[in-house]
């Protein structure tokens, strides 16, 4: 008998199954609107709630000083607009009673409570495959068959267990925060310890040491904590929202974090220290997490100096704030960026510590030993205590669906198997091998990093839109595919690049959770790509899922939905969204002039030494360059630089962020060349400028600044082809000396017949049409196989060493890859960087293309073994550093 046979007559035994569409496990703020949008889409359903009643993490977490840490006016249900304006919030950061009211008050206008059966835990579910049904076993209560199953049950509702020894030992009282008695504690007059300080104590320590005798806190790790500001909701943000509530609504679901709040392009380096500490004390001072998240400068979240601003910023408050240094010194944190761990909103957390009945005991320089009978024990001394709050945390993300129960998909496999190297899925919402299971805020989704409200919302219309789709279809099942969830764990990893939170131990990653396999679990690329990516998945015919229906119906789809980098995914989403006209269509000139405009609205590169200009000589003119310099001291190692734009467009500014990036990086000088270009010089005048330019700054080193000696040459797209063309030149003519050459999306043949030209012919930027336009520009048929404008046709042997990078998604990666497997089999030393994700300008736009930063390192590491130089002793602020 089948292991779904036997489960089921056990059912059967306990009771007759409860049959519905759906059911639901939690009743809190995604729950309560699953079972209003299961019942408007028809679909009979049952929510099964381990608490007695409606709430959620607001039904347990009852500690003195709960409150949301997102304005209450976004942090609601908008859904319907009746709703919204039939509920007023008293505050801008609500307290836990009156968000449990407001969830109550929700399911009673909506009737939800018939449909929800309360202090019923489900203790196992098994997915029959011959039925096509989940089978769910409660300890409280019949069984439930249902078609689809979906966790509502929350991110941050499995509290983590202490993991001290003693705790039944002691004689006193013991207290959770996430657990707190509804009935309240009375701590007056009591000797009192917190042990934590996250978000629950930060909250509820001022309150408990108004009340206790003595208050004793436990800290591991401080935590950055901000003012909260409470009180009404801020008018300038109730105009917004009031002014046109619909747009209001819009922006948030379209917002990186579920916030309207506009995306900041100001970069810090831009500001002046004036500006920058007016742009914090203003956050300080409007109590907003997500302003002061992600309103200061645009590389805050991305950016170890960008982040170390705002870290310094925030210390200044604590020692401002708290009287004793010592004490002062323990409560700031320098072991994580700010924002890579939860920030807290605090009011007066820092000035309790001045209270003379509150005592902070530093973890890290006193470890407990063990929990007595009458207290706590450190190495250093005893605490004798009446009552220990444990403000630990939780098991996030993970912990609420894998303890519920044991769930057991197709083939008899357990999630908890499934999972033990850390949660996969696809979108976060589903898992390949578990049919019609869903979750809600699941790993793998922005959840934690978003508004709740917000991502709860866009989760549940669209797995409830998905299941009428399927029934209308006449499809019983659907399930992702190990491809698609395989793509969507890649894309989750190259989006953890973007931000700083892999920076930190935290319930993000699963750290605070011992023998938790670590991994960043939240989505990190924004609500608004997100929720844009998983509309793609729809338009795309369910792109990633396996379908299916009675007498064999099947469809599926397969496929990856992103296979860009995210930022990369954003700024060519921008580019199309602006219904160009192809540069190819706007003549020589117009060109020029596009793009002049739109490097205008870039940032312009880091501060680096010094920035000269100048003019070289060369056959029938003069040559523009500009001298990059290191803020270190000289001589350096020369580097000469050549611009990309097809040989017509460009000049020697047009790539600065670049050539800026790079000399931070190497600690070399770079000299960017202004080569002549197309139509008005053709063929072969970009090489032999290129080459006349490398030999005149090779014999004008000492003078420039630079190091004597061999130089190096580098060059991006058409620059790329000048550099490899020049490398080639030197060696036929007897130099000058080139150390090395660095060849970025490089142009190396004339052939427009390999797949990559095919493959990303279109939607890249950089199109096959446009590559047409600039050779018909720059070169006549006839001389195309010339070595000068096709080095792939040259002799490749006896060339410098070469570090060559192609991308995935440019019509120029096969070229590239060709020219370095034609060099390395000629004998030249050859490294290759094939940048997943990537398209033919990702590694040009600094400070725009984030996720560009480790090829970015790996090419000036190049450049300095070609030159024999070390690492560089100044570190390197970037994003993957």
């Amino acid at each position: 008998m089948s292991d779904a046979l036997v489960a089921t007559r056990a059912s059967e035994e306990r009771g007759t199954a409860q049959r519905v569409d759906v059911a639901v496990v939690g009743a809190g703020f995604a729950g309560l609107y699953l079972l209003h949008r299961l019942r408007k889409a028809g679909f009979s359903a049952v929510a099964l709630e381990e608490a007695g009643d409606v709430g959620g993490t607001w039904y347990w977490n009852r500690y003195p000083g709960a409150r949301c840490d997102i304005q209450t006016i976004d942090y609601s249900y908008t859904f319907d607009p009746e709703l919204e304006t039939a509920w007023t919030w008293s505050e801008k950061y609500a307290t836990q009673p009156e968000i449990l009211r407001y969830l109550g008050f929700v399911a009673d206008r909506y009737d939800l409570r018939r449909d929800i059966r309360f202090k019923t835990k489900v203790t196992e579910a098994r997915w029959d495959e011959t039925a096509e049904r989940w089978l769910l076993t409660t300890d409280n209560g019949d069984p439930v068959s249902c078609r689809h199953y979906i966790m509502a049950t929350g991110c941050l509702s499995a509290p983590k267990p202490p993991e001290i020894d003693g705790v039944k030992d002691f004689k006193g009282e013991v207290y959770f925060t996430g657990r707190w008695p509804h009935g309240g504690v009375n701590l007056a007059g009591k000797r009192v310890a917190v042990i934590g300080t996250g978000s629950s104590a930060i909250q509820s320590i001022p309150l408990i040491a108004e009340q206790a005798a003595h208050l004793t806190v436990f800290q591991r790790t401080p935590n950055f904590a901000l003012p909260a500001h409470n009180g009404p909701a801020p008018s300038d943000r109730m105009s917004l929202l009031q002014g046109d509530r619909a747009a209001y609504r819009e922006q948030a679901r379209q917002s990186m974090a579920g916030v309207p709040y506009p995306q900041q392009t100001v970069v810090s380096w831009q500001l002046s220290d004036a500006e920058r500490r007016e742009r914090f004390e203003r956050a300080w001072a409007a109590g907003d997490l997500v302003h002061i998240l992600t309103q200061l400068w645009a590389d805050q979240a991305v950016d170890i100096d960008g982040n170390k601003i705002v870290q310094d910023l925030i210390r200044e408050k604590i020692r401002a704030a708290v009287k004793d240094p010592e004490t002062a010194a323990a409560l700031t944190p320098h072991d994580h960026p700010f924002g890579a761990k939860r920030p807290c909103l605090d009011t007066n957390y820092y000035a309790t510590y001045n209270r003379p009945n509150v005592t902070l005991v530093n973890l890290r320089q006193e470890p407990i030993k063990a929990i007595t009978a009458s207290g706590i024990a450190t190495d250093k001394r005893s605490f004798d205590l009446d009552v220990i709050v444990f403000a630990t945390g939780f098991d996030a993300m993970t912990g609420a669906i894998r303890a519920v129960h044991p769930i057991t998909g197709r083939g008899g496999k357990s999630l908890t198997d499934v999972w033990a190297q850390g949660p996969q899925t696809y979108l976060g919402l589903t898992v390949a091998g578990f049919p019609n299971f869903f979750m809600i805020t699941g790993p793998g989704s922005p959840s934690v990093l978003s508004n709740m409200a917000v991502s709860i919302e866009q989760h549940v219309d669209w797995v409830v839109d998905r299941l009428a789709a399927l029934r209308d279809a006449g499809f019983t099942t659907i399930e992702p595919t190990e491809k698609a969830q395989a793509g969507w764990n890649r894309h989750m990893a190259d989006c953890s690049m973007l931000t700083l939170h892999r920076l930190a131990n935290t319930w993000y990653t699963g750290a605070n959770v011992p023998g938790k396999v670590q991994g960043l679990m939240p989505y990190t690329g924004g609500v608004g790509p997100y929720r844009s990516i998983c509309d793609e998945v729809v338009s795309r015919g369910m792109l990633g899922f396996n379908l299916t229906g009675p007498n064999g119906a099947a469809q599926c789809n397969d496929g990856e939905v992103v296979r860009l980098q995210p930022d990369v995914r954003l700024v060519l989403n921008l580019l199309a969204s602006l219904n160009l006209p192809p540069i190819e269509s706007m003549g020589a000139e117009g060109a020029r002039a596009f793009v002049n405009e739109f490097n205008k609205g870039r940032p312009a590169g880091r501060p680096i030494g010094d920035i000269v200009d100048g003019t070289l000589p060369v056959t029938g003119g003069a040559l523009p360059y500009r001298v990059y310099r290191p803020a270190t001291p000289g001589p350096h190692p020369v580097v000469v630089y050549f611009h990309g734009g097809g040989w017509v467009l460009g000049d020697e500014q047009s790539d600065e962020p670049f050539c800026r990036d790079m000399v931070r990086r190497t600690g070399m000088m770079f000299v960017s060349v202004g080569y002549r270009h197309a139509p008005e010089h053709r063929f072969p005048t970009a090489a032999e400028d290129g080459y006349a330019a490398t030999r005149w700054i090779a014999e004008h080193a000492e003078e420039l600044g630079g190091r004597a000696g061999p130089v190096l040459v580098a060059g991006w797209s058409a620059g790329g082809n000048v550099a490899a063309v020049t490398c080639q030149l030197a060696r036929d003519r007897g130099g000058p000396a080139i150390a090395g050459q660095l060849l970025i999306c490089p142009v190396t043949d004339c052939s427009f017949d390999r797949p990559s030209y095919n493959d990303n012919a279109t939607g890249y930027f950089l199109t096959r049409s446009l590559m047409y336009w600039f050779w018909d520009l720059y070169c006549s048929p006839a001389d195309r196989t010339d070595p000068r404008v096709s080095p792939l046709r040259g002799k490749v042997a006896g060339l410098p060493p070469a570090f060559v990078v192609t991308c995935e998604f440019d019509p120029l990666r096969d070229e590239g890859s060709a020219y370095a497997e034609a060099m390395s089999a000629a004998g030249v030393p050859v490294e290759q960087l094939k940048a997943h994700g990537h398209f033919h300008s990702s590694f040009t736009m600094v400070d725009v293309v984030i996720t560009g930063v480790p090829g970015r390192v790996q090419m000036a590491e190049a450049l300095r073994r070609f030159a024999g130089q070390a690492s560089p002793g100044h570190r390197i602020a970037a994003a993957a550093s």
